[in-house]
């Protein structure tokens, strides 16, 4: 055998179908439906997954789906949604176009190369009863494997709203975005993509994209992807059934401006900003069947350029801190450390808690005047399948002063300004209750109540060194003894109602109502306008894409 036989011969046997089996191409965590189809197979047994860290990969559900086709207490819906959905997710198991496939605008495969071309397009409405506002947007995403290991994706999509839905002020769950300009109509863009390695147990990659530490189903509580995308490497490893381990090093956004670097040029000023990074790891471990405990740290560093400390994965990242800024909060950096427990133990039943510790002090955490106990922590359970097609949802988070904040600018745990956090950042409570039903494929019928507060903004205070003037607060030590709640500046009881139907994979028509009490001191800063002019607001509308 010739050298070049040789060589075409590796290739192919690294890339026959039944080969093709570990690409990684992460599915973005806006397709809902899918996630809630995959949690709901997750809650009633079907299939086991690890919910804390997503986003999954194409070729997790995939395999998700083909798992829950041998599941023998399937409905007549689920059969017809798990048909459904590998007309798209089949493009990970199968070669060619040997299978009932969707529609797609381009779609190559063979035994080496796959391809994936789709547009994306969406208009919503939305009425408050004295004006009509909307959101329309359009783009297009691709996704391609090389090979058995190897796979490169990428998606952009340009955005126009007639007024401020969402940002970096507000206090709502719209995606974090960056709006171009001043005028009342507003637009942004978003890029995302990346590319991936898989091998066996191991998953690498760089990628700029959106990610989740944390159950929850309103939003997670330790990293919520509510900013902006950010670039960010990205590893999991795989070894044993019982053990996951995810980690990831970011380039956040600062938006504090260096002067330092910022210099004049001839018609300005050019104007640099800090130097802003994350490094995060998650422990997962699976003592039990169905039962996964995570353990896991992360630090937001800034005004430095990158550590190679915090490249290394498996680190305390707080001591490692420590040894750079000889234990100096003015010279060192933001470490965080969290907790996260999920049972599906119980047939039927999803029961899961989080612990995000941003502060704490065991000598003081019992002195009323002296604690820092900066603290969000969330409970929840989820009944899925017990009554058929139907979910039920409670859920309770709660953020105790100063969590997600920080006193030096550039090392917040933001990016873009936008918490890194829980959407309600800290000092605040969330009450969210949902029942789920999706009576045929396709349709989903969700009716939710939200009782969500805020209370004084510490930080901001402390930031407008007003300290003179808040007896509160001790200016000796400011940033301790502070209480929970004991102001509400900020309420929202909010009741919804939505329908979705999924014409064709990825394509939508929807409607949701809502009807909305917005009270407080602080409501007009937390409250985009246009749900300031009325408590009853409608909106529809379709897509395709994400």
């Amino acid at each position: 055998m010739t050298l070049k036989q040789t060589i075409l011969t590796l290739v192919l046997l690294l890339s026959t179908p039944k080969q093709i089996e570990a690409q990684d191409v992460p599915y973005h965590l806006d397709n809902e439906a899918v996630y809630d189809f995959v949690d709901e197979l997750a809650n009633i047994g079907a299939i086991d997954v690890n919910s804390v860290v997503k986003p999954y990969s194409r070729m997790q559900i995939a395999n998700f789906l083909k798992e829950a086709e041998q599941f023998k207490a399937l409905t007549q819906r689920q059969k017809r949604e798990i048909v459904f959905y590998l007309k798209d997710f089949n493009k990970e198991l199968l070669t060619g176009k040997d299978f009932q496939k969707r529609f797609d605008l381009f779609y190559y495969s063979d035994s080496i190369f796959k391809f994936s071309v789709n547009p994306i397009l969406g208009v919503q409405g939305f009425s408050n009863g004295n004006s009509f506002d909307y959101h329309r947007w359009g783009g297009g995403e691709f996704f391609a494997y090389i090979g058995k290991h190897f796979a490169f994706y990428g998606s952009l999509r340009d955005n126009h709203e007639s007024s401020p839905l969402g940002g970096r002020q507000y206090l709502t769950k719209h995606r974090g975005a960056i709006y171009k300009g001043d005028t009342e109509e507003t637009d942004y863009s978003e890029a995302r993509g990346g590319m991936t390695f898989t091998w066996r147990w191991l998953d690498i990659g760089l990628v700029k994209d959106h990610y989740t530490y944390g159950n929850g189903y309103s939003e997670p509580n330790i990293l919520s992807a509510h900013t902006p995308s950010f670039a960010h490497i990205s590893l999991k490893l795989t070894p044993a059934k019982w053990f996951e381990f995810n980690y990831s090093h970011g380039w956040l956004v600062s938006e504090v401006i260096d002067s330092s670097r910022s210099y004049q040029y001839y018609d300005g000023t050019r104007e640099v900003y800090a130097n802003k990074f994350i490094a995060s790891n998650m422990f997962t471990f699976v003592p039990w069947k169905r039962l996964r405990l995570s353990i896991g740290n992360s630090i937001v560093y800034g005004d430095v350029n990158v550590n190679p400390a915090f490249f290394i994965p498996f680190m305390f990242y707080k001591s490692v801190d420590h040894t750079y800024n000889s234990g100096s909060n003015d010279v060192g950096h933001n470490a965080q450390m969290y907790f996260d427990v999920s049972s599906r133990q119980i047939r039927f039943l999803h029961l899961y808690a989080t612990i995000f510790i941003d502060e704490i002090s065991t000598i003081r955490m019992f002195d009323k005047e002296a604690q820092s106990n900066y603290v969000s922590c969330k409970a929840g359970a989820r009944l899925s399948g017990l009554i058929p097609n139907t979910s039920i949802t409670i859920e309770y988070t709660q953020a105790k002063p100063m969590v997600y904040q920080h006193i030096i600018p550039s090392t917040t745990y933001e990016s873009n300004g936008y918490t890194l956090g829980h959407y309600l950042k800290d000092n605040s409570d969330e009450l969210f209750l949902s029942v789920r039903y999706k009576p045929i494929r396709g349709l989903d019928l969700q009716l939710n109540y939200t009782s969500a507060r805020r209370g004084k903004n510490y930080q901001k205070i402390i930031i407008d060194d007003d300290l003179a003037d808040n007896p509160e607060i001790n200016p000796d030590e400011p940033r301790w003894g502070l209480p929970f709640m004991n102001e509400v500046r900020y309420s929202k009881q909010q009741w919804q109602f939505k329908a979705k139907y999924q014409i064709i994979n990825d394509g939508y028509i929807f409607f949701e109502y809502e009807n909305n009490s917005v009270k407080g001191a602080d409501k007009d800063i937390y409250t985009p306008p246009f749900y300031l002019e009325g408590d009853n607001i409608l909106s529809f509308g379709i897509n395709y894409g994400f």
